[in-house]
């Protein structure tokens, strides 16, 4: 039993992004309640938001639907709990916890570790901030404690990626060219669907002339719903239509074996499946290639060894305001947020800086990052160009699975969080 006073413990998850909470903090509760048990008056789990400039809105909601998390505040009331100690339902806790960071800034671990007395564990993917206070690391690689001070390396464990906890799949990129899939993710938030889409649209319907045999998924994201989506793809709600070449998409819904599936339709028939299941992986791993935005994507994507085409265009340089940190602040200003997101992301694309996770790792580009003024032709041809000769296909896939960091982090997190508490005698 875990606990000394046979209470029971409170683990407190700190995240923040629709990224950090789909892709870290789920694969780490279905750890905790596996090694730690499914009774919550032993072990209690509660996520708590902190304000994410790459917010949707709907990050409580997804982490409400997990079955192994017990409470979630939104991150509404974030700020308040920081200054007051106090969340919107009064929340009790337990003699003894843990605070987990899972996303956010590494100070709030710290700061609400000392208010409730609970011990802290940090997953840190790139840096570990505030060792001398905070008590436990969960980091990434040998990197990341490469330049902490040699008394508090003790503190840091390596456990792997959390991104590489997907199972990649071994892929026969000649097969799979015959009649290919290509997977759509045009990202899920508004600054990134205004040209994601209607590009995608346009390089997707270049190569269904050209290959007609060839098939799209379009997996949809959980902080994003249908009818948003398709907006994207309607010149009377999205002028950045025109800019892509005028392809639209409108939905269509079919009936097959009583199930309906749904569809991008674009005026020359191409149909782009519309995926609603939540984690598309078994999805994505039919596709020999995907078409993607920067983001947490690029990671399970380079997890599934899938290679992709990563799309940076700057049609509208304002349209991209999900930076962190002061950027993202001048970017989001009312009035002149427009003004700054246009330095801010010239200046970006200028600096010629990677953005694809798995590019990140390499310090390389493994994966093409195109930006610029993109148009759909031009992208397909690259795309048919690859298809056309698979192995280019295989030789991305092995360099992606060669700088995927090591699986089963969210084991060895659930193991570092157990060993925070002392064990009851018998």
């Amino acid at each position: 039993m875990l606990g000394s006073g046979g209470e029971g413990v409170d683990i407190l998850i700190l995240s923040n992004g629709p990224g950090e909470i789909t892709t870290w903090v789920r694969p780490v509760v279905k750890a905790l309640r596996k090694q730690l048990g499914d009774d919550t008056s032993q072990v209690r789990i509660s996520v708590m938001l902190s304000p994410c400039p790459h917010s949707t809105g709907r990050e409580a909601e997804i982490a409400r639907g997990y079955p192994e998390v017990d409470r979630v505040q939104s991150s509404d009331y974030f700020f308040s709990f920081l200054l007051w100690g106090k969340t919107i339902d009064n929340w009790d806790w337990r003699p003894q916890g843990v605070v987990l960071f899972l996303g956010g800034d590494q100070f709030y671990p710290l700061l609400i570790g000392n208010r409730l007395g609970y011990r802290t564990v940090v997953y840190a993917e790139w840096e570990a901030r505030w060792y001398r206070w905070l008590d436990c690391f969960a980091v990434m690689n040998q990197t990341v404690i490469d330049p902490i001070p040699e008394s508090y390396r003790n503190k840091l464990t390596v456990v792997g990626d959390l991104m590489a906890d997907v199972a990649p799949t071994t892929l026969n990129f000649l097969e799979m060219a015959a009649e290919p899939i290509i997977g759509v993710l045009p990202g899920s938030k508004p600054g990134k669907l205004t040209q994601g889409v209607p590009l995608c649209l346009a390089i997707a319907e270049r190569i269904y002339e050209v290959k007609p045999q060839t098939r799209f998924i379009l997996p949809i994201a959980p902080t994003l719903d249908l009818d948003t989506l398709v907006r994207f793809g309607d010149p009377h709600y999205n002028p950045f239509v025109a800019k892509f070449g005028g392809v639209t998409g409108k939905l269509l819904v079919k009936t097959r074996d009583g199930e309906k599936q749904h569809f991008l339709e674009t005026p020359k028939g191409l149909k782009i499946k519309l995926i609603n299941h939540f984690p598309a992986h078994r999805y994505l791993q039919t596709c020999c290639l995907a078409l993607t935005t920067v983001g947490a994507n690029t990671a399970e994507l380079g997890a599934l060894g899938i290679p992709m085409i990563v799309l940076l265009p700057t049609q509208q340089l304002d349209a991209m305001r999900t930076w962190d940190g002061i950027p993202g602040i001048l970017a989001n200003l009312p009035l002149v947020g427009s003004q700054f997101a246009k330095l801010i992301n010239r200046r970006v694309v200028k600096e010629g800086r990677l953005f694809a996770w798995p590019n990140i790792w390499a310090k390389e580009e493994i994966v093409p990052e195109l930006r610029g003024e993109l148009q759909g032709d031009e992208v397909a041809e690259l795309v048919l160009d690859w298809l056309d000769e698979p192995s280019k296909l295989d030789r991305i896939h092995h360099r992606l699975l060669q700088v995927r960091g090591k699986a089963g982090a969210a084991d060895k997190i659930a193991q570092l969080i157990g060993q925070q508490f002392p064990l009851n005698s018998p």
